[in-house]
């Protein structure tokens, strides 16, 4: 990929109000901290059981940090914080989809942990026994989750919408041999059977030997004697000396977060322990400006996502935070469900996906006007870019227009966050990330190898190790090194492109299959995207290529309209002439189609690669991670149908 040849340009500022700099964690003499001061100034957050005496080590593709240490995150994340006279702090408010509600203390948080720790104690486990989790959004995931990082047992989280082969793909090869799950789950209104999903995952996954599980909905649901406890059956200790947390070294496995591969079965990405805590606790620090005693901060995000990881459970928990966890989706019962929550609990920091923030857009800004938002003092966005129009509509309806937004870009191989403006530093921009975090060095390349300057675009890398970064794909170093490391020799291909400003500030524009070519020109979909987002009908747009014998690509996009508009020839046209002005003629679209929904995984990202497989009339592919698969079959049908997209 070379330049991208259609830029947008976005002219908007909104410079760090004088109030919230003031207050900042983060000052802008940060960018010129030493690298290696930097991180070893902010292994200082952390309680070491022995101190780590080399920083790191760095030979690519492998890196280890704070060689030498020993710690334990339940410890970091849980005990002493109860040590230190925290017990009473709200670790948690939880807020249940048919509506319970619970609010978890941190000295309740290590009872229930030390009472879970003991319990998968009583099911054999041990330092160094692979365990799958495979739950809801309920407190005993982030539970199960610190118990065994207490016993040193390293796990890995299956989100909860995941299939039972998805599930026993991913416990067979890390060779679980403990499973736990719950009963079932909530979402909208009905159960998920997930025992049942997790017996059929066990029938071919014959290494799990045990299996605990969590009463949720109190459905009947089979039990296989010898191999299934029901948690809240077993005899067992909740005194936290009953079950002392377990030194582990600095580069001891603490879990695997599975990514899907296109081609290959998912990857297993490698996280250890030190250098990952020490980053998301860093980062979670100074990109949400958290005041521990005060904030009460809420990732909307699933906690079986490597977002959730960092974000709701080990980041924030290391900090002492307060935060919210909800067990639902956005619009159950109601389009103000989260406005609610916002204003229930005084939530003063919001991270939320950008398809979250299209769909309240979609909706409209009545549904948070009934509610009191006035707690808010910073939104983050994460997941994929996030179009300008998008930011500044969560900037005005939902912020108030005194909230900084902070736009992060990072993956579930780095671990932190990587791309990011500082609250109170960084002048934003609607639709860019800014800023690579202090330390990180990141670049655009050319597909040469070559640094492109300011005012072009390429292939995103990171040029230095960073104490989160994965330690590879579990099982498989040859796969590690070929698609991470081979593009550019010593130096990490993240896989997305990007362009740089005249100002030196990165725009994310999607992963390098996204990159549409037409005509000999490279247009980002994320562009086209953003333009459609940009006309005042548009709620929500998706852009891809389909092959074209004359251009070699021509752009197909597939829009969902705000209430109130009709989809029409009329309107094809208004859209088609309001990319080429925001654009340019050559990235009209050459098709466009008007449909209800988009097709999003279970954790809202957009599922592009099912869209190019309608555009071209294609087998669709794999659809188990879809949120609701009957949307991409209407869309098919649509397609297919005629009307006003031809």
């Amino acid at each position: 990929m070379n330049q991208i040849d259609t830029l947008q340009t976005e002219e908007r500022r909104y410079p760090p109000p004088p109030e919230f700099a003031a207050q900042a964690n983060a000052r802008a003499d940060i960018y010129g901290r030493d690298f290696d001061e930097l991180w070893r100034t902010e292994a200082g957050r952390l309680d070491w059981l022995e101190p780590w005496h080399t920083l790191y080590e760095w030979e690519a593709p492998y890196a280890k940090w704070y060689v030498g240490g020993k710690l334990n995150v339940c410890f970091n994340c849980v005990d002493r914080h109860v040590e230190a006279g925290l017990g009473s702090r709200v670790a948690y408010h939880w807020e249940g989809e048919p509506g319970d509600a619970e609010t978890i203390t941190y000295a309740d948080l290590q009872r229930r942990v030390v009472r879970f720790a003991n319990a998968l104690r009583e099911l054999g486990v041990r330092k160094g026994t692979p365990v799958a989790i495979y739950m809801g959004m309920v407190p005993d995931l982030p539970v199960a989750m610190l118990a065994c990082t207490r016993l040193g047992a390293p796990h890995t989280v299956v989100f909860g919408g995941f299939s039972a082969d998805s599930l026993s793909s991913r416990m067979n090869d890390m060779g679980c041999e403990v499973l736990v799950t719950q009963d079932e789950a909530w979402r909208r209104g009905t159960t998920v059977p997930l025992k049942r999903t997790a017996d059929e995952a066990m029938a071919v996954a014959a290494g799990v030997r045990a299996c605990l599980v969590v009463r949720r909905t109190g459905g009947e649901v089979p039990m296989t004697d010898g191999r299934d406890r029901w948690l809240d059956e077993l005899d067992v200790a909740d005194d936290p000396e009953s079950c002392p947390c377990e030194p582990m070294d600095a580069e001891d496995l603490l879990f695997l977060m599975y990514t899907s591969g296109t081609t290959a079965k998912p990857k297993g990405i490698v996280h250890t322990t030190a250098g990952y805590l020490v980053a998301v606790a860093t980062t979670h620090d100074y990109i949400f400006d958290l005041k521990a005693d005060r904030d009460v901060y809420w990732c909307a995000a699933d906690i079986g996502w490597i977002t959730g990881h960092s974000y709701i459970v080990y980041g924030p928990l290391a900090n002492a935070t307060t935060s919210v966890i909800y067990e639902g989706t956005p619009d159950f019962p109601d389009k103000e469900r989260w406005w609610a929550i916002v204003e229930r609990y005084g939530v003063s920091i919001l991270y939320a996906a950008p398809t979250a923030i299209r769909a309240h857009m979609k909706w409209g800004p009545e549904h948070a006007g009934k509610h009191r938002l006035s707690s808010l003092r910073l939104l983050g966005s994460v997941g994929e870019p996030i179009n300008p129009e998008a930011w500044v509509w969560y900037h005005e309806h939902i912020g108030g227009g005194r909230c900084p937004i902070v736009d992060t870009w990072w993956q579930t191989e780095t671990g932190m966050i990587m791309i990011t403006p500082l609250p109170g530093v960084t002048t934003l921009k609607p639709g860019s990330g800014t800023q690579p975090f202090p330390g990180v060095d990141a670049a655009v390349y050319d597909e040469s190898g070559n640094e492109v300057g300011p005012g072009g675009g390429g292939y995103l890398v990171l040029r230095r190790p960073w104490p989160a970064m994965t330690r590879g794909i579990y099982g498989d170093p040859e796969r590690f090194q070929q698609t991470y490391w081979s593009r550019y020799p010593g130096i990490y291909f993240a896989g997305d492109g990007a362009r740089i400003d005249e100002d030196g500030d990165f725009w994310l524009l999607g992963r390098v299959d996204d990159v549409m070519n037409v005509s000999g020109h490279r247009i980002s979909t994320i562009e086209v995207e953003s333009a459609l987002v940009d006309h005042p009908a548009v709620a929500e747009a998706a852009v891809c290529g389909r092959n074209d014998a004359l251009t070699g690509q021509a752009i197909v996009a597939f829009v969902t309209l705000k209430g109130g508009h009709e989809g029409s020839v009329e309107m094809l046209e208004e859209l088609r002439n309001h990319v080429a002005e925001v654009i340019g003629p050559i990235a009209k679209p050459a098709n466009v189609l008007f449909t209800p929904e988009l097709p999003k995984t279970r954790s809202g990202k957009i599922m592009r690669r099912l869209l190019r497989d309608v555009a071209e009339n294609r087998p669709l592919g794999d659809t188990t991670t879809l949120a609701d698969p009957t949307v991409v079959e209407e869309i098919r049908e649509r397609s297919t149908a005629g009307g006003p997209d031809e």
